[in-house]
């Protein structure tokens, strides 16, 4: 099969590599399309924990189940499948097992390839409505936004919600399932063209995070925000807490920016507000989001879809932040 494989920090190649044969309890799903993740691109530069090479990245992909291992219902082959890539999560709802927990695609060999073997629990039936693409771009993103609004910050009808970085793939799920779910949201970019681009998708509007006092400005026009979604971090949180309403909730599932330099802690306590860290999500999680997107035709935001063969292309294109929606390698 081809795949691509990172062999070194910044170096990746695409080749013919070995088949991968199904453990006992595994499936071999014969992958039609899978997306790409900042997770990705933080390996290929060397700036992930647990690094090893040669690996085969990828976190989300779709296709068919074409082989089982044993202990596999054979009923299995020939599906269309999704694949949910938070491996091992443990039984604490709350949060994930530290001992168990990974995600597919480091240190086990992900989706960027057009086989992939896992636990044939981590399958899903593809959502009849989606095509290979858009399959392909839900898993991750769309498991990550589910439990940042819905488990995390609780998130109620009506209440107003602030979205940072619109283009990321994140934050667009993190758009459509707030709008679905009655709220009122904003959101935030440095590119008016994907501010204009999310009010056509049901947000109520936009601001440009790189000019002065955007924050405040904000928080004057619309009375501040119950729930803040960021994947950035950095110098950046400031800002955010000074957008927030009186007891709102900050909820970070990402750091692109790094840490946060400093932090005025006063705004924290005295407005009652409370910070929540997310990652990925849970079996639950996961069922629950599938649900919902069943439930209302969701599409996910394909940005731009590439070959296999051109993924270094699709790499490019995400490591200057040219995208608008989920990154897309077909096989």
């Amino acid at each position: 099969m081809l795949a691509l494989t990172f062999t070194a920090v910044n170096e990746m190649k695409v080749s013919t590599v070995p088949d991968p044969a199904p453990s006992p309890g595994e499936a071999r799903v014969r992958l039609r399309a899978a997306a790409l993740n900042h997770r990705d691109l933080w390996i290929k530069l060397g700036q992930y924990a647990g690094l090893k090479w040669p690996c085969i990245p990828g976190s989300d992909g779709a296709g068919v189940v074409d082989a089982v291992g044993e202990g596999v219902d054979a009923a299995w082959v020939g599906r269309e499948v999704i694949i949910n890539p938070a491996l091992a999560w443990g039984d604490n709802e709350h949060a994930q097992d530290p001992a168990t927990f990974s995600i597919l695609g480091l240190p086990r060999d992900g989706t960027l390839a057009e086989a992939v073997t896992v636990p044939a629990t981590q399958l899903a039936a593809k959502p009849a409505h989606l095509g290979w693409t858009e399959a392909a771009a839900l898993p991750l993103a769309g498991l990550t936004a589910w439990r940042a609004l819905m488990c995390r910050a609780q998130l109620r009808a009506g209440e107003r919600v602030l979205v940072s970085g619109i283009g990321g793939g994140v934050a667009q799920f993190a758009l459509q399932f707030a709008v679905a779910h009655g709220a009122e949201v904003w959101v935030t970019s440095s590119s008016t063209a994907k501010i204009t681009r999310a009010v056509a998708q049901g947000a109520k509007g936009g601001f440009d995070y790189t000019q002065d006092g955007w924050a405040k400005r904000a928080a004057t026009e619309t009375g501040g925000f119950d729930v803040i979604i960021d994947g950035a971090g950095g110098p950046g949180v400031d800002a955010l807490i000074d957008a927030a309403a009186p007891g709102a909730r900050l909820v970070f599932y990402g750091a692109t920016c790094g840490n946060v330099p400093e932090v005025a802690l006063r705004k924290i306590f005295w407005r009652q507000l409370s910070v929540l860290g997310s990652t990925m999500g849970s079996p639950a999680d996961w069922t629950a989001m599938l649900a919902f997107v069943a439930q209302h035709h969701f599409k996910p935001v394909v940005s731009d879809v590439f070959p296999l063969a051109a993924a270094a292309d699709a790499f490019a294109l995400m490591a200057r932040g040219g995208q608008c929606g989920k990154i897309v390698l077909t096989m």
